[in-house]
């Protein structure tokens, strides 16, 4: 898809991370901005960092009736979408004994619901456009499983499955779309993940873990995304890690788990 200024791009989890690297990447080259976030003031700091017109939404993406008034009210502004990314997403650390059917299914609210709220929200408008494009986030963790992650990789792996069917479903209309797994990116989902089933001592661990693996910055993320959408890719993988990964469990599917914590043992520190 070429991007083009005037374009309408709408951009959940905008607040921070990868979604605000997404918002200055895409006003950088003239597109208008729809802005969701369940945090305001995340949000309105990062509308405040673009020049282009632009609208904000606080919004739960787990609450399809304010998706959907969230849809309507873009519609009703610009008339038109050309671009969606569900962006929003939510960590929870913990084994599957750790972790309760209340926790998973919060995360699942987020992280698998909100896209299929976003995705059936704006389909019908962006299938009257001539050109367009949906962006689903994943993770490296919906190419692969690890354990203490069984609820986070089951809703980036249902993301995968999900965005994979709609690409074929939709293959002879005008809409594109490419599922992205990023791997790690510097943001504050790790930060913000939710340990309560976790000790004192484990939740440091965890926390610490992903501070010395999450090292690309946003903006980088947001840029080999933007690429993405330019040449239509189907699958987005970003970083080494990502890539690694990728080949590993095609290459050895029940035999990865090793190799991953090989290379866990190699990672600087």
């Amino acid at each position: 898809m070429k991007i083009q200024p005037g374009n309408v791009v709408v951009i959940t989890g905008a607040g921070s991370g990868i979604g605000r690297a997404l918002a200055l990447n895409f006003a950088s080259k003239g597109c208008t901005l729809a802005l969701a976030d369940i945090n305001a003031k995340g949000l309105q700091e990062t509308a405040d960092m673009v020049s282009v017109p632009n609208s904000t939404h606080v919004l739960d993406v787990a609450d399809n009736d304010a998706v959907q008034d969230f849809a309507t009210a873009v519609i009703e502004q610009y008339g038109k979408v050309d671009i969606l990314i569900n962006n929003a997403g939510v960590a929870l650390g913990g084994t599957v004994e750790q972790v309760s059917v209340e926790q998973i299914t919060w995360l699942f609210n987020i992280n698998f619901w909100g896209m299929v709220y976003g995705v059936k929200a704006f389909l019908p408008v962006l299938k009257q456009q001539p050109e367009a494009h949906i962006v689903n986030l994943s993770s490296v963790f919906g190419l692969f499983a690890v354990p203490g992650q069984a609820a986070y990789c089951a809703s980036k792996f249902a993301v995968r499955g999900f965005t994979e069917t709609l690409r074929q479903e939709l293959a002879r209309t005008s809409i594109k779309v490419s599922c992205v797994h990023p791997g790690g990116i510097k943001t504050n989902i790790a930060r913000n993940a939710r340990f309560e089933s976790l000790s004192e001592k484990e939740q440091q661990r965890g926390r610490a873990y992903f501070e010395r693996v999450l090292r690309m910055p946003p903006e980088q993320a947001a840029d080999v995304i933007v690429r993405g959408i330019e040449r239509n890719a189907p699958r987005i993988l970003i970083g080494r890690e990502a890539y690694i990964m990728d080949i590993t469990q095609r290459l050895s599917p029940t035999r990865y788990p090793a190799l991953i914590k090989l290379f866990n043992r190699l990672m600087p520190s």
